[in-house]
């Protein structure tokens, strides 16, 4: 078994984004092997954790990935202002004489974004609604090569390392069974310590609100990168409760078309063909069935990658130009419109003041009352006990895996308990603990040895 399939078999999917088969993906020849130990949100502190405490296994994971891919720059990439976690993989690199190198880059958001990574480490821009190897790159994060590291070992991705931090009482970086509730991980974090609080998995500013009623049965996947409670009166929550309905009426209404939410966009600003203001003003004079979705300023809204730069930092009105991109990607999905280049243009390039316009990572968790635990030192692992597991069977891009156990069957932990059907893009899901599956479905419940 190479080492290509041992990946595939170990299930191993992107840890950080939307879980692309990792074996599809290293399946190319690149000129760049990147690792993005950024960690684009403020308060995720995760790869922080596996960069000082496993630098040798990502170090060793990136020049064999990169080896794999005929890499000839294998580059681990992480914030200037991250010095523990620079010292160790730079200690590891010398001691162990990998073909690897250390890249720092400013702390500003979204300087993890794989496109804006792309951009800083090679210089070139990934084209609109293109992908890193289109310019000869490809990506992990550190977590995702974590688990290849642990995949050449034998072992199958059963575990995830998550954070849990905000108003919790013991903010820590957790390793637990993929399939463990929500609640449970709260718990392990010694509690909530506010009484009217909501919970977010994943960053603060592109990550998804959950209903405190779901906590007990939402399941940790393997791109759960971590829960952020806090308290409901912060503008990041109330933001959340305004009406799309309200969102469009101020767009049409109060856009002064200053640009501001255009200068300061990271995609505009690495050359796409994106400019949120001509968006906004488009939507001035939509009528009551919506904008015109021939236009080529509405469509330009499909390249957004929604990373909310334009209403937290750019806008002076409060309006909501991610919102808007969003409501118009629905549309032209409905419509199954899908989005093209502007013809004649081959090579996209980054904007001479691109970096003159990087929005500070604390200044956006400081509008978005996240301030509080922005500095937070956060250098513990908790490995709770955990007795029970829900584990979906998609927890990826591609199609779902398919069940391989009953009701009533006993099973170990990293046994294959959801094949990927033969030829179509997925994943293998593997048990990640050892006991009775009580439910074998669209997920594999699992009740473990007491």
């Amino acid at each position: 078994m190479n080492e290509l399939e041992q990946i595939r078999a170990a299930g191993i999917v992107g840890c950080g984004g939307a879980g692309f088969p990792t074996h599809v993906k290293l399946n190319c020849q690149v000129e760049y092997l990147i690792v993005n130990g950024v960690e684009c949100e403020p308060l995720l502190r995760t790869d922080r954790w596996l960069m000082k405490h496993k630098a040798h296994a990502l170090v060793e994971a990136a020049d064999r990935a990169g080896e794999m891919t005929g890499a000839r720059e294998r580059v681990i990439v992480l914030k200037e202002s991250y010095h523990e976690e620079i010292a160790s993989l730079q200690a590891e690199v010398k001691k162990s004489g990998r073909n690897v190198t250390i890249f720092l880059v400013n702390n500003y958001y979204p300087a993890g974004d794989e496109q804006m990574l792309v951009c800083d480490v090679t210089g070139r821009t990934v084209p609109p609604a293109g992908i890193p190897l289109d310019v000869g790159a490809v990506v992990s994060n550190a977590a995702t090569m974590y688990a290849i590291y642990e995949s050449f070992q034998g072992t199958a991705f059963t575990h995830k390392y998550l954070i849990v931090t905000g108003a919790v009482k013991t903010p820590t970086v957790l390793r637990v069974p993929i399939g463990t509730t929500f609640g449970d991980c709260l718990k392990a974090a010694g509690g909530i310590t506010v009484d009217d609080y909501e919970v977010i998995a994943g960053g603060p500013l592109m990550g998804v609100q959950v209903p405190r009623e779901e906590l007990g049965n939402r399941p940790v996947t393997k791109t759960t990168s971590g829960l952020i409670v806090v308290a409901r009166d912060i503008p990041l929550i109330q933001n959340k409760k305004i009406p799309l309905s309200v969102v469009l009426k101020r767009a049409k209404s109060s856009c002064i078309q200053c640009r501001n939410c255009t200068d300061m966009c990271p995609r505009y600003l690495s050359g796409h063909p994106l400019e949120p203001h001509r968006i906004m003003r488009k939507m001035a004079f939509a009528g009551a069935d919506g904008p015109d979705l021939e236009a080529a300023d509405i469509r330009q809204a499909a390249i957004c990658s929604e990373c909310g730069v334009c209403e937290v930092f750019a806008c002076p009105m409060g309006l909501m130009p991610r919102e808007v991109n969003r409501y118009i990607k629905g549309l032209l999905a409905q419509k199954q419109i899908r989005y093209s280049r502007p013809e004649g243009t081959d090579v996209y390039t980054k904007r001479p003041e691109r970096e003159l316009r990087r929005p500070p990572s604390k200044r956006l968790a400081a509008r978005l009352g996240v301030e509080p635990y922005y500095d937070q030192v956060i250098d513990t692992l908790s490995e709770p006990s955990v007795h029970r597991v829900i584990i979906p069977l998609k927890q990826h891009i591609g199609v779902p895996a398919r069940p391989l156990v009953t009701v009533g069957e006993q099973v170990v932990c990293g046994q294959l308990i959801g094949q990927c059907p033969e030829g179509m893009l997925g994943a293998f899901v593997h048990a990640s603990i050892d006991g009775t599956v009580t439910y074998s479905g669209d997920v594999i419940a699992i009740e473990g040895r007491w």
